[in-house]
């Protein structure tokens, strides 16, 4: 499971410096309520789809609802050849308490 943990600035630079692409793994209501601006919503339906058309040479970050799901999922997706993958730490709990949705 090859992944970096890390935090909403680092995310955030991430995601303007290199155009990061963002996933997020909570339920679809959690998702349609609120999530990270240009975040895509994956579930066990979509992952694989995910996985195949994505470009594994962009940076891509995960999101859960705390930082600890995500984690799971970033190892899974390392191993699935993405180049660089990261989870959020705190999540998007955190996410919306310091940036907002």
């Amino acid at each position: 499971m090859s992944f970096t943990r890390i935090d909403i600035d680092q995310a955030k630079a991430l995601i303007q410096d290199r155009q990061a692409n963002v996933v997020d793994v909570r339920d679809r209501a959690s998702f349609d309520a609120g999530h990270i601006e240009n975040a895509r919503h994956l579930d066990n339906e979509t992952v694989s789809d995910f996985v195949s058309s994505a470009d594994h040479s962009v940076p891509l970050i995960v999101c859960c609802y705390h930082g600890n799901m995500s984690q799971g999922a970033a190892g899974y997706f390392g191993e699935q050849g993405f180049a660089e993958t990261y989870s959020l730490d705190g999540g998007y709990a955190l996410w919306e308490q310091q940036m907002g949705s």
